[in-house]
């Protein structure tokens, strides 16, 4: 099947890009506090687990998730494509697999034709389809701004999960993926400027990291998105009761991320981020561009494990609670 010829640049349609667009991780902790979690709940309580997952007959659990994101790319079929496999993250993040997923559309139907709204959802089931996934149907709403993602149902074994409070002074922290898709993704918005290469990186699934990371008995994961990497791993520490330390060096990024952040293209989200994570963080000499990238607001990242798996670079390590939840040397 061949794709639409281009008819609009869909990030023309959006505000902000992707996770880039959720709200401010201050404020929200602000607004959900005593608002989530119950005694039946094994995960997803106020330390903002990345699923919800509860226990059920049988010996097993059931996981459960919805994410969804205003468009990163301009191409429809694409941008199905990464919303989907950011939904399917926060299921690996936990170490549960998915099952069922329901799409969640948000459409200008005045604006924009609904044979592009089409080629989102396809992009959604085939994503879906590679981690075996099924889409059975969903929601929609006419919206001014175009929104995608899934709901999504899991299953686990509440024996075997990846939390953010397991983590244990001593421990290494691996990466799965680079970061950078949100300054390029902030630069193709700008100037329309295709990078295949963030593309292939934000559909790429987690599936493999995932079960890679439980079959080396892993208990402690998350998965990189919207707060980016310092602030994903500021609530893994702070629900460990650990510190952080990350070596800057060894953090990947992707081909032109730097670049990207010298010519200005930084979503607000990423400074938003880093406004939030800075008062928790020793940075030693650690420059502004550095913490911009590492602060970098992702849409369908990595894992970010307490452990090793073959494949993934070690960032850095925890260590027995300090002055600080972070220190980046």
């Amino acid at each position: 099947m061949t794709r639409l010829a281009p008819v609009a640049r869909l990030t023309q349609y959006a505000h902000g890009g992707g996770c880039a667009s959720k709200i401010p991780p201050a404020e929200l902790e602000r607004l959900v506090t005593g608002l989530t979690g119950g005694d039946a709940l094994v995960l997803g309580g106020p330390d903002g687990d990345d699923a919800a997952v509860v226990r059920i007959e049988g010996g097993r659990a059931v996981v459960s998730t919805a994410d969804f994101s205003t468009p990163v790319v301009d191409d429809a079929y694409d941008w199905g494509r990464i919303a989907a496999a950011n939904a399917l993250s926060d299921v690996y993040a936990v170490g549960g697999t998915p099952v069922m997923a329901l799409n969640l559309l948000g459409w200008p139907s005045d604006a924009l034709p609904a044979e592009l709204a089409r080629e989102v959802l396809r992009g959604g089931r085939d994503q879906a389809a590679l981690a075996g996934c099924v889409i059975a149907g969903g929601h929609s709403v006419d919206d001014p701004e175009p929104k995608y993602g899934l709901a999504v149902t899991g299953v686990a074994d509440p024996g075997r999960l990846l939390r953010l409070d397991a983590a244990r002074p001593g421990l290494p922290l691996s990466l799965t993926k680079p970061l950078g898709v949100g300054v390029l993704n902030a630069r193709h918005k700008t100037t329309g400027e295709s990078f295949p290469h963030a593309v292939e990186t934000m559909t790429a699934l987690n599936s493999d990291a995932g079960l890679a990371a439980l079959e080396r008995g892993v208990a402690c994961a998350t998965d990189v998105t919207g707060f980016g990497l310092l602030g994903h791993l500021y609530k893994l520490a702070r629900a460990s009761g650990v510190t952080a330390v990350v070596n800057a060096s060894a953090v990947p990024y992707l081909d032109g991320a730097r670049a990207a952040v010298r010519d200005g293209f930084v979503p607000g989200g990423s400074r938003r981020n880093l406004a939030w994570v800075t008062p928790h963080t020793d940075f030693h000499r650690i420059g502004e561009e550095e913490r911009l990238l590492l602060a970098d607001a992702q849409i369908s990242g990595g894992l970010l494990i307490a452990g090793e798996i073959p494949g993934a670079p070690v960032i850095g390590e925890l260590v027995p609670p300090g002055r600080r939840t972070l220190v980046v040397r």
